[in-house]
């Protein structure tokens, strides 16, 4: 057992100082098989303790239900076996470019902007999941004999609120249900935001990438006394669909965590490795200096332009890491892990049967209800996937512009069973008017719920409504997608039978599928080819997202999802009418 303090200075370990050198590793963005790997890494770069957040909508998909939600025990047991300390940001909410910033889809469905608030639902929701969650870190705090050595009171609160009564409440909760080691906040080194998201008698933290100096000197502003710590020093960053890669040079972000270090600051590295948001899970941004602009959909991959790369592999970043942190070591570093095996030779896969769009929503979708007005993923009970909606326009009657208010986020729409066009948010008006009578089918797909700033809560799919000139078009057909669906059906065999799959000789938008034996299973990179945009599962694992407008090109397979025989790619695919010999491709 160890007793961890928050010292005038510095951090105490029994009463000696101590400086943490973190690593963010987020777990539940790597494959379980690969914790020890990613841990062994973090230490031979030279850090002594690992941070992670938690996703609450990842264990709680409905109030009260839950799935594994033991996985933060798993994994804090795993760093204590590497050797490192642990910091936990249990949120509730937690940013991390995920899918609504951790907070569940029914919640923020019913509560909104009540959410992050002192409203008494919201923080009844959040003391009932905290009350599962918590017990796994009050086991394992440092004055128990584990590795924990802090736990953060919310996140980054001052750039979204100032409700410190909320604050004090979730603070209150974390103590009453045992946390004992010091708590702290992180917020940006800028007077609204540490006024805003810091609290009395808790240690304050700051978050930046660069200009060490002078963001100290913001915090100690605030805060005269107490040890410095960089709660995130942004290494790297993150990347959205359609944009252009981001990449920060190895020897600059070297330079700046020098800086911090020289300041006699403790820091933590965001992200050290940052691996992949499977299944979905990645979040969205809103663009503009006030977060309130365009939509931009963050890739699949979380990367971040880490010391340790998606696939677990050291960088240039690595190595210079490892320079400057050897200077603060106790003694010499450790080797690194061996490598991770890897897919024994390339595989081309070509996906000769299919399921059409149509037909996966009648296997595998929700039942289809009649609404006066088109009801929101959240009402539907959609966290990711897709909702179809279906309108009649009534007639006869004039061609007249079709219009779609409150879009979120891309429709492909259908008039009279023939494809008319893709609809956004910013582009939410089809080329060619529609006369009436017409039959008008709306395939709406969530690209990720918002993760950051004032836009956070806000529902997915027809949020407004319908126009057909002036005029609302009521009472609507809708049924949902859960891309927990498929899954589900992988694992079911009598779910697999309701997939009528068929040759893909006139395939188009929908579930395809092909098989394939792996030479030596092995971490692999998986590329598509003849598709445009949708998920892609091996052997009911859910990789997440793909799209062709780049600037993902490839997709990380975990070894241990690959068998040597009888592997099975599935790929929805939202949004090609002609799939010309599609095919995956491991590498």
């Amino acid at each position: 057992m160890a007793d961890f303090t928050v010292g005038d200075e510095d951090f105490l370990l029994d009463g000696r100082p101590v400086r943490l050198l973190s690593g963010a590793l987020h777990y539940f963005r790597v494959h379980e098989s690969q914790w020890g790997h990613r841990l062994a890494m973090l230490r031979a770069m030279g850090l002594n303790c690992v941070e992670t957040y938690v996703p609450w909508n990842l264990y709680e998909p409905s109030p009260g239900h839950y799935r594994d939600p033991d996985a933060l025990g798993r994994f804090l047991d795993a760093a204590h076996a590497a050797g490192l300390w642990a910091i936990v940001r249990p949120g509730p909410y937690i940013c991390a470019e995920w899918e609504n910033g951790g907070l569940p889809h029914w919640l923020t469905g019913a509560l909104g902007r009540r959410v992050r608030t002192r409203d008494p639902e919201y923080l009844r929701h959040v003391e009932r999941w905290f009350r599962v969650l918590l017990p796994q870190v009050v086991a394992r705090q440092t004055d128990r004999g584990g590795p924990v050595l802090m736990v953060q009171v919310e996140n980054e609160y001052g750039s979204y609120g100032s409700d410190h009564v909320h604050l004090r409440a979730l603070a209150d909760l974390l103590a009453e249900l045992g946390v004992s080691v010091p708590l702290f906040t992180s917020d940006g080194p800028e007077d609204h935001m540490l006024t805003g998201g810091s609290l009395p008698g808790v240690l304050a933290t700051a978050n930046f990438g660069s200009g060490a100096l002078e963001a100290f000197e913001v915090l100690r502003r605030h805060r005269p006394k107490g040890p410095l710590m960089c709660m995130e020093f942004w290494c790297g960053w993150f990347e959205h669909w359609g944009a252009e890669p981001v990449v920060r040079e190895a020897d600059e972000a070297a330079g700046a965590l020098r800086e911090i270090l020289e300041c006699g600051a403790s820091v933590n590295l965001y992200m050290a490795h940052g691996g992949t948001s499977f299944a979905g899970w990645a979040g969205a941004n809103r663009d503009g200096v006030e977060h309130l602009g365009t939509l931009r959909p963050d890739v699949t991959s979380y990367d971040y332009d880490a010391p340790i790369d998606e696939y677990g592999h050291p960088t240039p970043k690595f190595w210079a890491f490892r320079e400057v942190l050897a200077e603060y070591a106790e003694g010499p570093l450790p080797d690194l892990p061996p490598v991770p095996p890897v897919l024994g030779a390339p595989v081309t896969v070509p996906l000769t049967e299919w399921v059409a769009a149509e037909d996966v929503l009648a296997a595998l979708g929700s039942a289809e209800g009649v609404y006066g007005t088109p009801p929101t993923f959240e009402e539907l009970d959609v966290d990711r996937g897709v909702v179809r909606y279906r309108f009649e326009v009534p007639g006869p009657r004039q061609p007249y512009p079709l219009r779609v208010l409150g879009l979120r986020d891309r429709a492909v729409v259908y008039v009279d069973g023939v494809r008319a066009g893709v609809l956004t948010e910013d582009d939410p008006v089809l080329a060619e008017p529609v006369a009436g009578p017409a039959v008008v089918e709306l395939w709406v797909e969530s690209l990720g719920r918002v993760n950051y700033g004032p836009r956070l809560a806000e529902p997915k799919g027809i949020t407004g409504g319908v126009l057909h000139e002036r005029q609302f078009l009521h009472g609507v057909r809708a049924r949902g997608l859960r891309l927990d669906a498929f899954e589900e059906a992988f694992a079911d065999p009598e779910g697999r039978r309701r997939l009528p799959f068929r040759s893909t000789a006139e395939a188009g938008r929908g579930l395809f599928r092909g098989t394939f034996d792996a030479p030596i299973p092995g971490d692999a990179r998986l590329e598509l080819h003849g598709l445009v945009r949708g998920f892609v599962w091996v052997n009911g694992f859910n990789l997440g997202r793909y799209w062709n407008t780049g600037p993902q090109e490839f997709f990380h397979v975990p070894g241990a999802v690959l068998r040597d025989q009888a592997n099975e790619v599935w790929v929805w695919e939202c949004e090609v009418e002609d799939a010309t010999g599609p095919e995956v491709k491991f590498h």
